[in-house]
């Protein structure tokens, strides 16, 4: 999966580049008639503006359709980069402001798991906290400092006092774990889907 958004993103650069390379080209030559020349510039620039939108959808982190939500369930659709994304109303400290984080679903991971970014956002100082814990990653150990969220809320299900942890290392995107997953009643996996039922 992620070597065809990869293709994905490669296949789109290079119609763009093309294209801006033979704008720059015909622009500059004066020997073809002008209504020709106009008629190829402004295919070039239709092109290159589809061009653009699209390695702009492809690229996004996250769109908002891959996430629904009933009354009773939320529904996620698996991302163009093979993970399940969801947006949670996340406020850290009490007395904090509500912030829209966007986590990675993570079966593999014990807990829920907050970026340093996400952390700051919501609240956090990095020089308060504590970082006495430790977790094994992909790229070895990392510190953790432990918080509690005073609520999340996904859809219409709300937690207050939420474990979680805060990583001091180069997450880009915050982790949504099994000890949050477990809160729900029911948890449907299939291929493409994933159903958290409240």
């Amino acid at each position: 999966m992620t070597g065809d958004f990869q293709t994905e993103r490669l296949v789109y650069l290079t119609v763009l580049g093309t294209v801006l390379i033979s704008y720059f080209l015909l622009s500059q030559r004066v020997n073809i008639s002008t209504m020709l020349r106009h008629l190829i510039l402004w295919g070039l620039i239709i092109t290159g503006v589809a061009a653009a939108y699209g390695l702009v959808m492809q690229t996004g982190t996250f769109s908002t359709h891959l996430q629904q939500t009933t009354g009773e369930a939320v529904e996620l659709q698996r991302a163009r980069d093979g993970h399940f994304h969801l947006e949670a109303e996340v406020t850290g400290p009490e007395g904090g402001e509500p912030q829209r984080i966007r986590f990675i679903v993570d079966t593999g991971a014990t807990e829920l798991v907050l970026s340093r970014a996400d952390a700051e956002r919501l609240g956090y100082r990095m020089e308060d906290l504590a970082f006495l814990g430790t977790a094994r990653t992909a790229n070895g150990l990392v510190r953790t400092a432990l918080v509690r969220l005073a609520s999340v809320r996904v859809g219409e299900r709300e937690d207050r006092g939420v474990r979680a942890l805060v990583n001091a290392g180069e997450l880009e995107v915050s982790l949504l774990g099994m000890g949050y997953l477990d809160r729900f009643a029911r948890i449907e996996m299939t291929r493409d889907r994933l159903r958290l039922e409240y």
